[in-house]
């Protein structure tokens, strides 16, 4: 039974970090080593980033915040608030985002009432409260008091691909299922100043995003472009535990993010797609050039780079990562999904397409999904 993303939308808070100027307030921190700093303007500047979006309002030059706990712009030194105080935030600004995504994924598909919904699953690794945030969004939307409800919290930036596959397997299950996706990430709240090049990493790509997908076995309606869930796979290189982890902290969370991560994907990018282009009944026996679109979760940019260049992909098919990554930078589950609807909103050129997405996280987990855009006015 086909099971279909019947729309795709996403939202990001409010306040705009600007690279270079983020660049300069994190260079020049009390505490820094020379080289240090030296670290942070070379990873600020590589990262081919323009801009990100943080729910922490306090984090700007003119921020007006009279008792600030994350950033003084008087003295322009970045603060360490404990855990306790990043995470009050989250519960608060990320059910903001939860909710709006929601809300925009709903209104895109008018055939689809809010009492059709039968299950909400919501992603986050950013942040923990209960009642959570998928209770949250049964109530603020009006849903019934009966759709079950589903949280994958902590999984980091490849968690999109377990909620879309536990939603496809809803909808194949009950071929009535209509189930809501959300991924909300606050990143920012977990920004630190540091000599660490794994935190300064941390501090140059990440911000706060959400998105959220109507997932059905009801066939696309009218003239917007929908996305066909083929098939998901799931692999665990035999190296790199300990380059890309998320850990809890007594001042936020801790990331992980070694050099190395890159060339780890490099070596094993080929090896993560055989079974996914083996086992995909669509697909199976075709080589992976013959995929038109390619939804790669941006990591940063040298991870693009190396997937591309190992791959043979052309300039073209990288441009959707490489857009959200230099318009939002990486917002962990909620990025690729970002990728997917820059995939959907270009110009069809045949009724089917296939997309090859892919996205990485702690483990080192490699998940794949081969998908077909579908062009209902073609």
């Amino acid at each position: 039974m086909p099971v279909y993303v019947r729309s795709l939308e996403t939202a990001v808070p409010p306040t705009v970090l600007v690279q270079p100027e983020a660049r300069d307030v994190f260079a020049s921190q009390p505490g820094l080593t020379r080289l240090g700093s030296r670290l942070v303007r070379t990873c600020f500047d590589s990262a081919a980033i323009d801009t990100r979006f943080t729910a922490v309002a306090e984090l700007t030059l003119d921020s007006k915040v009279e008792n600030p706990a994350f950033f003084d712009p008087h003295t322009g030194q970045v603060l360490s608030p404990s855990t306790k105080v990043r995470n009050e935030i989250f519960a608060v600004e990320a059910t903001k985002l939860f909710i709006e995504a929601a809300k925009a994924a709903i209104g895109k598909c008018p055939d689809i009432d809010l009492l059709d919904i039968t299950h909400v699953i919501t992603v986050s690794c950013t942040g923990f409260f209960n009642p959570g945030p998928d209770y949250k969004v049964v109530r603020a939307l009006g849903l019934s008091p009966a759709v079950q409800r589903y949280h994958l919290g902590f999984m980091g930036c490849y968690a999109a691909f377990p909620a879309l596959r536990a939603a496809r397997q809803f909808c194949q299950a009950d071929p009535s299922a209509v189930v809501l996706v959300i991924c909300a990430e606050l990143c920012s709240l977990h920004v630190r100043t540091s000599n660490d090049p794994d935190t300064i990493m941390g501090s140059a790509i990440f911000a706060d995003g959400a998105a959220a997908a109507v997932v059905t076995s009801r066939e696309p309606e009218g003239p917007d472009p929908a996305i066909r869930l083929d098939h998901f796979e799931t692999v665990l290189t035999p190296v790199g535990e300990e380059a890309m982890a998320w850990n809890i902290g007594d001042e936020g969370f801790e990331m992980v993010l070694g050099t190395y991560v890159p060339h780890i994907i490099e070596e094993h990018i080929t090896g993560a797609l055989e079974p996914l282009l083996a086992r995909a009944p669509a697909f199976a026996g075709r080589p992976y050039q013959d995929i038109t679109h390619w939804a790669i979760h941006p990591g940063g940019r040298s991870i693009l780079d190396k997937v591309e260049s190992k791959l043979g992909l052309r300039e073209e098919q990288m441009l959707p990562a490489r857009e959200v990554l230099r318009h939002f930078g990486n917002m962990s589950s909620a990025t690729v999904l970002f990728v997917l609807k820059h995939i959907l909103e270009q110009t069809p050129v045949e009724r089917e397409e296939p997309i090859c997405s892919m996205a990485f996280g702690p483990g080192l987990t490699v998940e794949t999904g081969l998908f077909t855009r579908i062009s209902p006015s073609l």
